[in-house]
């Protein structure tokens, strides 16, 4: 009997053979993050601060000795002592941050405030030369040091991580197969089969989804198992987070590949709707960095909607109500770029 598979069923089963057969996909779309999440938080694991290098101009006075006392005193400061042109060269050469000089009245403090660990090494070593000359603070401060899961950067980043990964697979694996097919002509084969316009485009979009469980469980998986990134929200919200994630970008794939008939033109369309976006949208760091005037915008990217929908789940345990917002844009992006791929799209 012969088969009479659904359509959508063959193309989606093809979309599986075509992925299954080029290596460099499934590097870059199972390997690469796994990699890239093991050596960011290799970089920025937890370890003991940084000792900060600080040097004694000699001024061949008792002002010396006493000010390298006061600052090895510090535990984040590590005291050598060097004459006055070697000092200064010192600093030039980016061998220490600070310089302190001993003088008549006081102490000078050479640095350059433009680097934030010469300007940290000044805040401590005004406060290691105030209390050895017996400063009393009039207020009292406790120290509460945060290290617990969910407020250190890998924390922060396996999240960013992740809708990075759906992004890039969702627009480079569809937008590429299907200008790769127009390029080869195959489209035009398959207009005089019994197939839909939406049900080729679909295939896409759904062999995406199932590829996408794999990589979503992968990277989470990995992230709580060596460094214990937390899942603190519903299992069943993350996955609709990624899923709703995958439609939107799936749908941005879709409607960069509609029109190009090159590779090199659709590379290029490809990189012009990612980029912004792996800048601006929280990835490695928060996208609270960049001005106010553009927030409006940052805010409303797919990516930026998506990245602080994964950390609201994973890290607050936040529920369906505090997503809401970033799920409506996500849902906004897909009823937008879906139809308008569908109407554009050019077999030849």
């Amino acid at each position: 009997m012969a088969d009479h598979s659904h359509p959508m069923v063959e193309l989606t089963r093809v979309r599986f053979r075509e992925y299954l057969r080029e290596p460099e996909a499934v590097f870059w779309t199972l390997v690469f993050p796994i990699l890239l999440a093991a050596g960011l938080g290799l970089a920025f694991r937890n370890r003991p601060a940084e000792q900060l290098r600080v040097v004694v101009a000699e001024t061949a006075g008792a002002a010396d000795s006493m000010a390298a006392a006061a600052l090895a005193a510090s535990p984040r400061l590590t005291v050598s002592m060097l004459d006055s042109g070697a000092a200064s060269t010192a600093l030039r050469q980016g061998r220490t941050v600070l310089v302190v000089r001993p003088g008549a009245n006081g102490f000078e403090l050479m640095y350059d405030p433009e680097r934030p660990e010469s300007a940290m090494a000044r805040l401590i070593a005004d406060d290691a030369l105030q209390r050895h000359a017996g400063r009393q603070d009039p207020v009292a401060l406790s120290d509460r040091h945060v290290s617990e899961r969910g407020w250190r950067y890998i924390d922060f980043v396996v999240p960013g991580l992740l809708g990075m990964t759906i992004m890039g697979t969702s627009i480079w694996g569809i937008g590429f197969a299907i200008v790769d097919a127009r390029r080869r002509k195959l489209l035009k084969r398959l207009i005089a089969t019994p197939m839909s316009r939406a049900q080729y485009l679909t295939s896409f979009v759904m062999w995406r989804l199932i590829l996408l469980a794999v990589e979503v469980t992968v990277l989470v998986a990995f992230g709580a198992w060596v460094f214990g990134v937390p899942v603190r929200g519903s299992l069943v919200q993350l996955s609709a987070v990624a899923l709703l994630t995958g439609f939107a970008f799936g749908g941005i794939g879709l409607l960069v590949a509609a029109r190009p008939r090159t590779i090199e033109g659709a590379s290029g369309l490809m990189n012009l709707v990612m980029l912004p976006m792996w800048v601006a949208s929280g990835v490695f760091f928060s996208a609270a960095n960049f001005p106010d005037a553009i927030q409006p915008v940052i805010q409303a990217l797919p990516l930026t909607a998506a990245n602080d929908a994964l950390r609201l789940t994973m890290l607050d345990g936040a529920g369906w109500r505090v997503v809401a917002p970033e799920l409506a844009i996500l849902a906004a992006w897909l009823g937008v770029t879906f139809p308008v791929a569908l109407r554009i799209f050019r077999w030849r």
